[in-house]
């Protein structure tokens, strides 16, 4: 008999709770900055590009948690 595996769920109404920014742009910014060898002030300026206006430190306390 196969095993299931889990897979972590987010549910957004307890994760990103009291967030000004949607899940989306969260998870998107994080994916970046951990999939490619970049900087957090890059990402800033990246999606400033993308019309999203946000400071360096969010970015990085996003990451950190």
């Amino acid at each position: 008999m196969a095993k299931r595996r889990r897979v972590a769920s987010v549910r957004p109404n307890e994760s990103f709770k009291g967030r000004q920014f949607t899940v989306e742009v969260i998870l998107w910014a994080v994916r970046w900055y951990l999939m490619f060898p970049i900087s957090d002030r890059d990402l800033e300026l990246m999606l400033q590009d993308r019309g999203v206006e946000i400071a360096h430190t969010t970015l990085f306390r996003w990451v950190q948690t």
